[in-house]
């Protein structure tokens, strides 16, 4: 049984870090289930509910903007992934997590981590740990849409686009941003180290 990782919302100037978790069971019927981001958004929703309903165990783990600013990225996604394989009840035998870098190398589980690029597009269990992040973290961010009008988080969701650079310049920071990414620290006139990667 493996337990799938996935992280969404590494680069975003706003919004929270959601890594998703998810065990399946031998023999799912969910089809269609490939990286979240090769999606349309529809096709995530209707899967999104699917793995929720099959899935033998799923977590999501956590760790918005003020808390990212403090501790840093890095930590961010070790505690996000910490706080999504917590969430899970279901036993399993291996955790494969997308990506080169294993988030829980310092806790009693990361033995039994394997690291793999493109897991979120080879290996089902981490698909749908991708898919239930991404839907998650859309979901909450189109919910700002409505306590912070004029940004358009319902259509960017927190990333760099030109029309989210000029509602910053209209509207300022919020607390949804993340202070300590390069753009919005230059917009508060400081400077920062930790420009966001896009993902």
């Amino acid at each position: 049984m493996i337990l799938g990782i996935d992280e969404v919302g590494r680069g975003p100037w706003a919004g929270p870090l959601v890594v998703g978790a998810v065990v399946l069971p031998d023999g799912h019927t969910l089809e269609g289930l490939t990286d979240s981001k090769k999606l349309s958004a529809k096709k995530r929703v209707l899967l999104d509910d699917q793995i929720r309903k099959e899935a033998l165990g799923w977590g999501l783990g956590w760790v918005h903007a003020d808390e990212l600013d403090q501790i840093g990225l890095s930590a961010a996604l070790r505690l996000a992934t910490i706080r999504a394989v917590e969430a899970v009840k279901a036993p399993y035998h291996e955790i494969v997590i997308d990506g080169t870098i294993n988030f829980l190398k310092e806790t009693s589980k990361g033995q039994y981590v394997t690291t793999m690029p493109k897991a979120d597009f080879l290996v089902p269990a981490v698909s749908a740990a991708s898919i239930i992040a991404k839907v998650a973290r859309d979901t909450f961010m189109e919910e700002q849409d409505a306590i912070y009008p004029g940004y358009g988080f319902g259509s960017h969701v927190g990333y760099g686009t030109a029309q989210h650079q000029k509602a910053l310049e209209v509207h300022g920071v919020t607390k949804l941003h993340r202070k300590s990414f390069a753009p919005i620290a230059k917009l508060l006139g400081g400077s920062s180290p930790q420009a966001p990667k896009s993902h």
